[in-house]
């Protein structure tokens, strides 16, 4: 696909804003009442980065970047 360079950074925003999503679902689900908040961020953090990676690899694939 021959996209313009406008569409391919709103594609990478979306990608963006959807891995925060699943972030902060991650986070408020790994998250128990009486531990420490850091290990929940931890963990937001990591599946933010993985949910980045697997959108950006699928768009990769796909030839839409």
């Amino acid at each position: 696909m021959n996209l313009s360079l406008g569409v391919k950074v709103l594609i990478v925003v979306i990608c963006a804003l959807v891995s925060t999503i699943v972030a902060m679902v991650a986070g408020f689900i790994s998250h128990s009442p009486g531990t420490p908040a850091g290990q929940a961020v931890l963990y937001a953090g990591g599946s933010f980065a993985g949910c980045l990676l697997l959108c950006l690899a699928v768009l990769k694939a796909l030839k839409v970047l």
